[in-house]
């Protein structure tokens, strides 16, 4: 009997990726999309760190504005749709930009005075292991998640990272009041050893102190809510509540705030805490429970979502707008 399973384990190492259809976003396909847009439209592309397996992290500034916005995808690799979403806003805000026509009701030239940086896949190790795709590790590794996920070949429930870590319960905001049952690496909701070990938060977080962002979104999966409240000082809250209510009635989500015991750890509470300044968890598409949604959603989040960032980078402008005339005032 042990010899059985031994072999088992052995075949389980050895097979090769899975194939696929085309019913999936992976991180090659972003890269390739990314490498076009960027030479079309001479972006500025910037890798800000590299995953726990050494991927780059890209980062594309869309914009002339000093000032920014920062919209970030895929913290979760069952979560790819959140790219999707990023990389098509690239592509469409690109070439508006590039053309001078609005992007739906708004001008594309308010990216003169605040630039978008997207970060379309924080996590494309842990797409790739969500999508099957195990090519990017050796056979301990291999080995490794498989136990990770339960000893499970079904991969689609993956959230983390490659080493088992849940980006976004990495950020210190609130890490220190987690206590679940994930006490060690696993395919969701372990937080690891300390804040902000995961190679991939510690270059977010490190590129988001660099272009000191007006405003952060983070795109995730699933449920069509928006969370925007973590903490957030009094005398910010109808700020941030007012942007985020324009998000929700332009997207049709529901607006969310936690519940008083709710942990945070995530990116757009640490951004909160951090910088006091407005920040958006997005939840695109209908319900799925521990997969990820198909990619047929695509066309309608994608209607629900077509106009957020430009929408967000004219609140950016009139808020920083402000800023200055108040601090010219104190002067």
């Amino acid at each position: 009997m042990k010899k059985i399973i031994f072999m088992g384990v052995i075949c389980f190492l050895l097979l090769p990726p899975i194939t696929f259809s085309e019913q999936r976003y992976s991180p090659e396909t972003m890269e390739k999309d990314l490498l076009k847009i960027q030479k079309k439209y001479q972006l500025e592309v910037e890798t800000i760190g590299k995953t726990e397996k050494g991927k780059p992290i890209k980062a594309v500034k869309l914009g002339k504005g000093k000032k920014s916005i920062l919209m970030v995808g895929a913290h979760h690799g069952r979560e790819w749709l959140s790219s999707l979403i990023l990389m098509a806003m690239l592509k469409d805000y690109a070439s508006a930009y590039q053309t001078g026509k609005p992007i739906g009701e708004f001008s594309s030239n308010l990216l003169d005075e605040v630039s978008i940086w997207f970060i379309p896949m924080l996590n494309p190790d842990g797409v790739r292991i969500q999508q099957g795709d195990l090519s990017h590790l050796n056979v301990w590794e291999r080995a490794s998640v498989w136990k990770m996920n339960d000893y499970s070949t079904d991969w689609s429930r993956w959230k983390a990272n490659a080493k088992g870590i849940d980006l976004n319960r990495q950020y210190p905001s609130g890490w220190d009041d987690i206590d679940n049952e994930a006490k060690r690496p696993t395919y969701q909701f372990y937080k690891g050893k300390r804040p902000l070990m995961a190679a991939e938060v510690k270059a977010l977080s490190t590129f988001t102190k660099k272009v000191d962002p007006l405003f952060a979104v983070s795109y995730h999966t699933s449920g069509r809510e928006i969370f925007w409240h973590y903490h957030n000082k009094h005398k910010n809250m109808a700020r941030d509540y007012g942007i985020a209510k324009k998000a929700a009635e332009m997207t049709g989500y529901e607006l969310t705030i936690p519940d008083k015991e709710a942990i945070g750890s995530g990116f757009t509470d640490w951004f909160i805490t951090e910088f006091e300044r407005p920040a958006l968890t997005i939840e695109l598409s209908y319900l799925v429970e521990e997969t990820n949604p198909p990619l047929s959603v695509f066309p309608e989040e994608w209607k629900r979502n077509h106009q957020v960032g430009i929408m967000l980078v004219k609140e950016a402008k009139e808020l920083n707008n402000k800023d200055a005339v108040i601090h010219n005032k104190t002067n």
